[in-house]
């Protein structure tokens, strides 16, 4: 696992993708790809969910991770479709045990200070901040982070190209995941183009943060 860490830490910034089907999937990650991204969270909102990470699993230089995972099975649909890593909204123990067997990465949310100790205490210490923006965002960060320096964290929601850099500047901050690259509406009208435009400006201010 400590390989998916490594490599979330260098690509630092995770677009959160909903694909309505597998070649929308693939078009939007050669995008992310030509842009600079190479790590994209594909989420179980819909039934394409573990088809898209089998397309995209295929696509070189990509890691591919599974996003809202809320049940053992969801867990395996995305591990058997190619998925390295698995992300949730919450901490659910029943799924982190699943993905501990699994031998995979798996970044259960947070939003307060005592989720953050319980999520500790079953031995998770990647955490997806969510909803980053309603909880505190930037500030919440910063007043907790000093507490468990050994906790690094995955901002979620409410992250865009004014706070990206800012967020990629905390120490505690292992990457960001954000929807806004992959937003809904430019797929819907095949604007891969601006996908491809919002990954390379996400790359770019994220090296403003290195």
């Amino acid at each position: 696992m400590s390989d998916i860490v490594e490599q979330l830490a260098a690509v630092r910034i995770v677009p959160v993708l909903t694909a309505s089907d597998a070649d929308e999937a693939e078009h939007a990650c050669q995008a992310l790809l030509a842009g600079g991204l190479s790590a994209v969270e594909i989420t179980f909102r819909t039934d394409a969910a573990a088809e898209a990470i089998r397309r995209v699993s295929a696509i070189d230089g990509l890691l591919v991770g599974a996003g809202t995972v809320l049940s053992p099975g969801q867990l395996a649909r995305a591990l058997d479709a190619g998925a390295r890593f698995a992300v949730a909204p919450g901490t659910n123990d029943v799924v982190v045990e699943a993905a501990r067997s699994a031998g995979v990465l798996f970044v259960p949310g947070v939003a307060t200070p005592s989720e953050i100790e319980r999520a500790r205490a079953i031995g998770c210490l990647v955490l997806k901040l969510f909803p980053a923006s309603v909880v505190g965002g930037l500030a919440f960060l910063k007043a907790v982070a000093p507490v468990y320096p050994d906790v690094r964290f995955v901002p979620t929601g409410g992250v865009n190209p004014e706070n990206l850099a800012s967020y990629l500047g905390l120490p505690s901050v292992l990457a960001c995941g954000g929807t806004w690259i992959c937003e809904r509406r430019l797929l819907d009208e095949r604007r891969f183009d601006e996908v491809e435009q919002r990954a390379r400006e996400a790359v770019e201010l994220a090296a403003v943060a290195a």
